[in-house]
């Protein structure tokens, strides 16, 4: 019966979202009480945070390029390219570093905690880890979530600077003033932007880290669940991504 299948998938949608909230209130919750694990916390930060410099700063510096490129442009009819810098960023720090940054740590970090995890599960690494009387969660998951939550607005932060950067360079090529280009900057923004520009990239990390977890721990099917928990993580990831950037953004803004 159709009807009977569609109470069946709600059912099960439910139930995963409630494990989801679960397990994430267990990981938030472990940040604060030991056992630390600090030997696993730092090498996760390493891989998050020290693996990932290389594609954020490859992302921020041709965005930002292709940001001052465009709005040169636009601009340049009117006489005011020397609003390129701050137009490049209010851009980048409240929208496109935040989201873009999260993206490419999504496709890089969030597909290989959910096939490390994955692996765990699909060879009984993780039942033997609770047989030995190893908090999963504290171990696997909140590790993941510290580290996660200092590197992505560090990693965010280093999106913008570089954009920046990459839009002074384009800018220097069309001769705008160097100074008139870093006296536009807070001409565009407020102290608000800044608090955004650090806020989305840190809980784009918990959705991150957490959805990660969750798919990995879900995992079943040997070698071909991995590939697939690994696959529906990063699809799920980027899409929460953009869907909650619209909602913070709609906060930040009634909060002005």
């Amino acid at each position: 019966m159709p009807i009977a299948a569609l109470e069946n998938k709600l059912k099960l949608f439910f139930v995963e979202v409630e494990e989801f909230w679960l397990l994430s209130f267990r990981a938030v919750i472990g940040i604060f009480s030991k056992p630390f694990y600090y030997r696993e916390f730092v090498t996760q930060l390493d891989r998050i945070g020290v693996g990932s410099l290389f594609i954020v700063l490859l992302t921020g510096l041709f965005t930002g390029m292709v940001m001052a490129l465009q709005a040169l442009l636009q601009l340049k009819p009117f006489a005011a390219t020397s609003y390129v810098g701050g137009m490049v960023a209010v851009t980048m720090v409240k929208e496109l570093g935040p989201v873009l940054s999260a993206l490419m740590v999504t496709g890089r970090v969030g597909s290989a905690i959910t096939a490390e995890i994955g692996t765990m599960v699909v060879t009984e690494q993780v039942d033997a880890m609770r047989v030995e009387g190893t908090d999963i969660v504290k171990r696997l998951v909140t590790a993941r979530l510290k580290a996660i939550l200092i590197a992505m607005p560090l990693l965010a932060v280093i999106t913008d600077f570089i954009a920046l950067v990459g839009g002074f360079f384009m800018a220097a090529g069309y001769q705008v003033n160097p100074v008139m280009y870093r006296q536009s900057i807070p001409q565009f923004m407020v102290f608000q932007d800044l608090i955004e520009g650090v806020v989305k990239p840190a809980f784009f990390g918990f959705l991150i880290a957490m959805i990660g977890c969750h798919v990995g721990l879900r995992t079943g099917g040997g070698a071909e669940g991995v590939g697939n928990a690994s696959k529906r993580a990063v699809v799920l990831t980027s899409v929460f991504i953009l869907v909650s950037d619209f909602f913070l953004t709609k906060i930040f803004i009634a909060f002005r």
